[in-house]
């Protein structure tokens, strides 16, 4: 396996606090990772490092092993194929599910030129495949706004899958899930891992569980210990900072 992501020696402050401290991980291509830890551990800030949203004082962020991400913007970050799915689904409420896919797909062309787009058979047959990717083949001429939450979450998924990212950062999917819901989501970003890279951001310890990947707990800005689930709980500083709470 190749190493797709590095980061090494990333600080950043704000204010005088520093949000991320000497910060160094790896990702290996197609690779699921769960990123955890107490509020303030750093977790957005990394994201927003990687991303290209907020630039570190020191450190560097490779990609794919040749491209600082330091020197990139959020745009830049999207072209190179990192795509970011925030806790909050954001989806086109009064558009069908299949068209929130449709629109995703369209990459340049603006909202009211994708609807009118005659989509290819090949188009046709991505979307198909990623609304069963996503569990939402069923729901595909319903109106998005009508989906519980735990459907719009696999929906924006399926949207950010649209732009065949290589990276997914997906930040708190589980929140506000049924226990059903996150079982199933934990499932779906298995599925994904593998094609793609994916960086889960999370709190629910079931959920991580369920996800059956390595894991990397933050504290104070920096990697405090990593492994897999059941090694980083039997940690005394993890017990101390986060699990013990």
């Amino acid at each position: 396996m190749s190493i797709q992501l590095a980061l090494d020696g990333v600080s950043r402050s704000f204010d005088g606090f520093k949000a991320i401290n000497e910060l160094s991980l790896t990702v290996e291509k197609g690779e699921l990772r769960a990123v955890i830890g107490p509020n303030g551990a750093g977790k957005t800030t990394m994201m927003d490092i990687i991303t290209g949203k907020t630039r570190p004082d020191t450190g560097s962020v490779m990609w794919n092993q040749t491209i600082d991400l330091t020197e990139q913007d959020e745009a830049g970050a999207a072209r190179l194929g990192i795509g970011r799915k925030f806790q909050k689904p954001t989806v086109f409420e009064t558009q069908s599910v299949e068209d929130n896919i449709a629109l995703s797909l369209a990459g340049e062309r603006s909202v009211w030129a994708s609807l009118f787009h005659r989509r290819s058979p090949a188009e046709a047959t991505r979307i198909t495949e990623i609304l069963e990717l996503v569990r939402l083949e069923d729901q595909r001429s319903d109106q998005a706004g009508d989906l519980s939450h735990g459907q719009k979450q696999w929906l924006e998924i399926g949207m950010l899958l649209a732009q065949d990212p290589e990276l997914l950062l997906v930040d708190e999917p589980a929140a506000g899930m049924t226990d059903a819901e996150t079982m199933r989501t934990a499932d779906l970003l298995r599925d994904i891992a593998g094609k793609h890279t994916v960086i889960v951001v999370e709190h629910d310890m079931e959920f991580v569980r369920a996800l059956d990947c390595r894991v990397t707990v933050l504290h104070q800005g920096h990697v405090l210990a990593e492994g897999s689930l059941d090694h980083v709980s039997a940690n005394p500083e993890v017990v101390e900072v986060y699990l013990g709470r």
